[in-house]
């Protein structure tokens, strides 16, 4: 996915309804995806086809969690 994504704006956790952020990979292996940082969840990107049933998102750690708001903010 491109950060620009017009679909992007119109996502939204399926959980709390809120907007979703864009995480790109931080290593060659690592997926992209989408995060909810009021919940501390996060949703792959697979193909480039986000995954948002409530299922297939993961709950992250708390020193994880300030990883990604980290890259977010670049």
């Amino acid at each position: 996915m491109n950060p620009d994504d017009p679909l992007l704006r119109i996502l939204a956790c399926p959980l709390d309804k809120g907007p979703l952020h864009l995480v790109k990979p931080d290593g060659p292996k690592a997926p992209e995806a989408l995060y909810n940082p009021r919940l501390h969840r996060r949703y792959p990107v697979v193909d480039g086809i986000p995954q948002l049933l409530p299922s297939s998102g993961e709950q992250v750690s708390d020193e994880e969690h300030e990883v990604i708001l980290k890259r977010m903010a670049r």
